[in-house]
């Protein structure tokens, strides 16, 4: 399981409120904060009770205002809000609408944190709600938990004579703090108990998990992840991440730590890079996408560019000397144990997903990604760093480099594979997606790296409607030939109850009943003759007219497909990534040279739903060799509908999984 790192947060300023409304004095003037980019705090208790329609019930005009509003259950967009839903299935919401002002982007003006309130342990009631705007972020936090927030560009625009009010029928009492109150955290807690690491989510309503990047250090596995709200569109669509951390010295229990590169300025937008380990220190590298706030000549790149044409190599830049909004490649430094990282504020290349790493005969090497490309070498991080393989590999998102046994290969993004002998010059890497060998599975942005035993695991991203998603991480498997697949990892497989044979021996067209919302379905395929027959898995929501998804593995061609489904035969045929499918979309695709098929397999397939996602997991592992995974839009499992042509389904079992 995964040890949440959960605080609780209190407000306390030393000067008195700088306004303050009751049910009594329910209107009231202030006066103006001593500057434009003064930060505020607004605290109020709030009696939640049933409403109708929108509902203002707190306002500062032009700055702030506060609702409470019927949400639509079937709309997630952007903030998720039908994660959770009333026992009526309705989603009433609170959300604090900031209001915003800036010269670079006039078109940037609302701003929207929010939950919905059937979160809270207690959906009715009062509740104290303290709104913080730092600056840098513009949070939510409710009975002292942090539940919502996103990070501005732009300050308030204050008028020349400032009002606020309230509803008294649902604000008991509020208080205004000019400048804001600095939220002081609170002792830990006893880290709180959460779900199992693989398909795990943050938790909340709208957070997911970006970009991972993996390092084995000191008996530790490290997982680094983008931290995502809003599927990239926190900051007004420039998705303002950065990294979070969670590690494990077993593999058994996760813990999860503070924030290893904080957002800490309104133009700070993070990206990907990797962690690496630098004269003995764990490192975080990552990329400054300024860009996506200031026009590029506002940034630091032209002068580095400059410095690189001119030179042959990057330069040292640092943040407070150098012109120009901070852009390009930096790096983190882990400066106490391995959880407490401070930022280097030092930009070495112009790249914007720098993957940095020793190669195995220790020379520090970088991988360039976003807005450059190919293979850099350099003595040390900072700068000095020279191109040694121009246009290889491509750049796009991030890329790894690992080397297991015989065999060095880069993984890259969300399509890119190639592999060379170990110790043949970079020259010698082949394009291993073109003659179809990948192992890509639905998994986006994977990290590879080895742990104890000399074990291969990689962690990746799922999508769920946008950018961001699940977490899953796959243990890999390598043919003697240098061929990867990947199956599922025993550790952190999910834990399955009691389980029922639907059928000793299933042949031709057969449907059973899902009774559980997550379930695990096991079997073993005889096939009747070698490399003949295909069977499919067709997955119906409860009203039953058609199937909302098939899995299918075909023999005849070694392919195996999700496919939209039917209930009049098998799906029709996808494509796999080498014929310009998409398995880093996680819906529809194929993959193909199926390995250890040849012969009877076993075959296990997890159904996992989730009111979070709004539908459900569906992941499968063929023989232990070949895994992939499909998540369906709205769907519940209730029925499945069993094909096969050819072969023998033996021994089929269902265990409902079981949630923590």
């Amino acid at each position: 399981m995964v040890e949440l790192c959960r605080w609780s947060w209190r407000f306390h300023s030393p000067q008195p409120a700088r306004s303050a409304l009751t049910a009594a004095l329910p209107e009231a003037r202030f006066a103006d904060p001593a500057s434009p980019t003064e930060g505020f705090t607004v605290t109020f208790t709030v009696n939640l009770k049933p409403f109708d329609g929108e509902r203002t019930i707190l306002e500062i005009p032009g700055v702030l205002r506060v609702v409470l509003r019927k949400h639509d259950p079937a709309d997630r967009n952007p903030q998720n809000y039908p994660a959770f839903k009333m026992p009526d299935g309705s989603a009433p919401v609170l959300e604090a609408n900031l209001g915003l002002r800036s010269v670079e982007h006039p078109e940037w003006t609302n701003m929207v944190v929010g939950i919905p309130l059937a979160m809270l342990p207690t959906p009715e009631g009062e509740h104290d709600v303290v709104l913080n705007f730092s600056g840098v972020r513009w949070t939510m936090y409710v009975d002292g938990e942090l539940l919502d927030n996103d990070f501005p560009f732009g300050y308030p625009q204050w008028s020349a004579r400032n009002t606020w009010k309230l509803d008294a029928q649902y604000v008991k009492a509020a208080a205004l703090h000019l400048p804001g109150i600095e939220p002081e955290r609170t002792a830990a807690q006893t880290p709180a108990p959460g779900p199992g690491i693989q398909y795990w989510l943050p938790r909340g309503h709208n957070n997911w998990v970006g970009d991972v990047a993996t390092i084995f250090h000191k008996g530790r596995y490290h997982v680094f992840y983008l931290y995502d709200r809003r599927h990239h569109n926190s900051k007004f669509g420039r998705g303002a991440h950065y990294f979070e951390h969670i590690s494990t010295s077993d593999f058994l229990t996760w813990t999860e730590h503070e924030a290893a590169t904080p957002l800490e300025e309104q133009w700070e937008c993070i990206g990907t890079g990797v962690p690496f380990v630098f004269q003995g220190k764990l490192c975080v590298s990552y990329g400054l996408h300024t860009t996506r706030v200031y026009p590029r000549e506002e940034t630091t790149l032209p002068v580095q560019w400059d410095y690189l044409k001119a030179h042959g190599r990057t330069g040292t830049f640092p943040r407070a000397t150098t012109p120009g909004a901070p852009a390009g490649s930096t790096y983190a430094v882990c400066t106490e144990g391995f959880t407490h990282f401070t930022k280097s504020n030092i930009m070495f290349h112009p790249c914007e997903n720098p993957s940095v790493y020793t190669d195995p005969s220790g020379q520090l090497r970088l991988l360039a990604n976003a807005g450059s490309n190919g293979i850099w070498e350099s003595d040390t991080v900072d700068g000095g760093w020279r191109c040694v393989s121009e246009g290889f590999p491509p750049g796009g998102d991030c890329t790894f480099f690992f080397r297991w046994g015989a065999f060095d290969y880069i993984i890259g993004g969300f399509t890119g594979l190639w592999s060379k002998p170990a110790g043949s010059p970079d020259s010698a890497y082949q394009d291993v997606v073109t003659q179809g060998l990948d192992f890509y599975d639905g998994s986006n942005v994977p990290s590879i790296v080895e742990v104890t035993g000399g074990r291969f695991l990689m962690a990746a991203w799922i999508p769920i409607r946008g950018w961001g998603g699940n977490l899953v991480i796959r243990e890999l498997v390598q043919r003697p030939d240098g061929r990867i697949g990947s199956k599922w990892m025993p550790e952190i497989t999910p834990a399955a109850g009691k389980s029922e044979t639907l059928a000793a021996k299933l042949t031709g067209m057969t449907t059973f009943p899902a009774a559980a919302k997550a379930f695990l379905l096991s079997f073993t395929v005889q096939p009747a003759q070698a490399k003949k027959g295909r069977f499919g898995i067709a997955m119906l929501p409860a009203n039953g007219e058609e199937a909302a998804c098939e899995w299918q593995v075909s023999l005849d061609n070694a392919r195996a497909q999700f496919a939209p489904g039917t209930l009049t035969g098998f799906a029709g045929r996808e494509k796999t990534l080498r014929e310009g499918g998409a398995p880093h979309s996680a819906g529809d695709y194929a993959i193909e040279n199926l390995i250890d098929v040849e012969k009877p397999f076993t075959v296990r397939l997890i159904v996992k739903n989730c009111d979070k996602i709004g539908g459900a997991l569906v992941d499968a592992e063929i023989a232990g060799c070949r895994t992939m995974i499909s998540y369906r839009r709205e769907l519940t499992v209730k029925k499945l509908v069993f094909r096969a042509e050819g072969v023998e389904l033996k021994d089929v079992q269902v265990a409902p999984l079981v949630e923590r």
